[in-house]
């Protein structure tokens, strides 16, 4: 299983949080990541998205057939995220949209085993796979973006 955890663009600031909406710079970060993930990403990969507005913006400039997942909304718990990602045991890809400090944690539980406050920039991925290696099953970093960088 592969799992990419991907934190929504820049947002522009305000309540009802859920409502909140990508600035300019935040939509040409989005189109930026998506462009680089396309490139990537295989048929048949799973997106799921934070209800919030802003999450889904930035999913919707990967692709327009994205799921809403409630266990990756602003202040999600690590271990139900990763649970309805399905992993590591789920095959194929999955993106997940969603928030700090919740994907930082899900990226230190799924390869250390501990919920650490792991940082990621606005915009950013972490790309995690689970390979298996004889009888056990590893997680490995693929990749760290930022849309800087791309």
């Amino acid at each position: 299983m592969e799992l990419i955890l991907w934190r929504h663009a820049e947002a522009e600031d305000g309540s009802p949080d859920a409502q909140r909406k990508l600035t300019p710079k935040g939509e040409k970060q989005a189109e930026r990541v998506a462009g680089w993930l396309r490139e990537r990403l295989p048929d048949g990969t799973r997106v799921l998205s934070s209800p919030a507005r802003r999450a889904r913006q930035t999913a919707r400039a990967l692709t327009r057939e994205y799921e809403i997942l409630e266990d990756c909304d602003v202040g999600a718990d690590p271990s139900a995220l990763l649970s309805a990602c399905g992993w590591p045991a789920a095959g194929g890809v999955v993106v997940v949209v969603g928030h700090q400090p919740t994907l930082g944690q899900v990226a230190a539980l799924a390869l250390t085993g501990k919920a650490y406050d792991w940082n990621l920039k606005k915009g950013a991925l972490y790309w995690l796979a689970a390979r298996e290696r004889g009888a056990a099953r590893q997680p490995a970093l693929r990749a760290a973006i930022s849309p800087d960088l791309v």
